[in-house]
């Protein structure tokens, strides 16, 4: 069995990855990671809000998530195509240079509607940004795990999680700042500087080598063979089901609180600027906070243990918001809301990450992380989308939270159980165990 799974004694091993050159890199991957999904995010959430937009209509902008549960569609052409003459820099660094000119390109386009004038081109703009941002993460998730050793995956994945966190509150910050300033137009141009880390970070350290380069596809039969080949890898495994209904349902209610919190804050009469210092100032530090102690977690207690641990933390943050929708206005309560919720989501982002990480097999890395990340989320997303909304009116804050809070039971219950019966270890890929790849077949 792998460190990845068993976790480690020794206090100066379970720290030294953090300043190992694989995770620091994945710190970089993570701000570019990060950006996009505040730009369609609380971002726009607040920007159509201030305009006037209805509340119905707000949550169902986020319905430009779900581009990113579909990314599993295309993962593979980033997996098996190789790249006309920008190819020669290596798989993987062609297609981060690609993926973030595509999503410059994307953010920048939504800086120049408005939502007041047309509010489905706004929409169209915010979808475009969703699949550029997801074709950049994509590639920056393989990238970040084929350049991780097995036993860097805890520690890689809060790297990344740091610089996911950094990049979407840094952008998120930057955008509420400057549209007081110079409006909304001009703070999303200034915005799309974010895509530059991830780029500068692939062509400064070049092909990971634990990449597997692509094999040559020639016909229908060997094109679908490089796209059912993940899916069919994957439920080969034993208890595959099982690993797929956890990663469907574990974040269910987390998700569902989540992208409703700007709402929740708006309608409390919270200013942009106390936004900006107890949601997005507090909120980060306690993010990075949850991060470093997740890694160390995940490296002392192992994969099992620390995930279970960061499943309940979720739950139990969920219910702080429902306290804080029930005391009213409260800077002081509204911090440790936050607080408490992005220290939660800091060592979950760290242990649930890695253990989706460590289930990749080296051969389809971008195709099968992709599935995974984006089954990971898709059914809160669609909630929140399609219903969120809806239920606020109808029920109010506290009962909501209240409700994803119970929305989060059937996932630790489900993991419990799996480790119990020894499916965790047993789901794990070549991700968690092989440290180069295995030559193309």
């Amino acid at each position: 069995m792998t460190d990845a799974t068993q976790g480690n004694r020794n206090w100066l091993d379970a720290v030294k990855p953090y300043v190992e050159k694989a995770p620091l890199a994945a710190f970089f991957l993570g701000v570019s990671s990060g950006f996009p999904f505040a730009m369609i995010g609380a971002t726009l959430t607040t920007r159509l809000a201030q305009d006037g937009i209805d509340k119905r209509a707000v949550t169902a902008f986020t319905l430009a998530f779900l581009v990113y549960n579909l990314k599993w569609l295309w993962a593979w052409i980033v997996d098996g195509v190789r790249l006309p003459v920008i190819g020669r820099l290596g798989q993987r660094v062609s297609w981060l240079l690609v993926a973030g000119v595509f999503v410059i390109a994307a953010v920048v386009n939504l800086a120049l509607v408005d939502p007041t004038t047309s509010l489905a081109q706004t929409a169209y703009a915010a979808i475009l940004v969703g699949v550029a941002g997801a074709t950049y993460d994509i590639v920056i998730d393989a990238y970040r795990i084929e350049i991780l050793k097995p036993r860097q995956l805890g520690i890689g994945s809060g790297m990344s999680q740091y610089g996911w966190r950094i990049g979407s509150v840094a952008a998120g910050s930057l955008a509420l700042v400057l549209a007081a300033r110079i409006g909304w137009h001009g703070a999303y141009l200034a915005c799309a500087v974010f895509a530059l880390p991830a780029m500068l970070t692939g062509l400064l350290l070049g092909e990971p080598e634990r990449h597997r380069e692509p094999v040559a596809r020639r016909g229908f039969d060997e094109v679908w063979a490089s796209i059912a080949g993940p899916l069919a890898e994957f439920f080969r495994r034993r208890g595959a089901l099982l690993v797929l209904l956890f990663i469907l349902l574990h974040k269910i209610g987390d998700t569902l609180a989540n992208l409703t919190f700007r709402l929740l804050f708006d309608d409390m009469g919270y200013s942009n600027d106390e936004i900006a210092i107890y949601d997005v100032g507090m909120g980060f530090w306690a993010y990075l906070a949850g991060i470093f102690i997740g890694g160390i977690l995940y490296a002392r207690l192992g994969m099992k243990r620390s995930v279970l641990l960061s499943l309940v933390l979720m739950c139990i943050s969920n219910f702080s918001f429902a306290a804080l929708a029930a005391l009213g206005k409260s800077n002081w309560g509204m911090a440790g809301a936050i607080g408490f919720e992005n220290f939660a989501s800091g060592i979950g982002g760290v242990t649930v990450v890695a253990y989706f990480s460590a289930l990749c097999d080296l051969r389809f890395t971008a195709s099968q992380y992709a599935l995974i990340s984006a089954a990971a989320s898709i059914v809160g997303r669609f909630l929140t989308g399609t219903t969120a909304g809806a239920l606020i009116e109808r029920f109010g804050y506290v009962d909501f939270y209240l409700f994803t809070t119970a929305l989060a039971v059937p996932g630790i219950l489900l993991f419990w159980l799996m480790m119990r019966a020894g499916l965790i270890d047993a789901s794990v890929g070549t991700a968690a165990t092989e440290t180069t790849a295995q030559p193309a077949a």
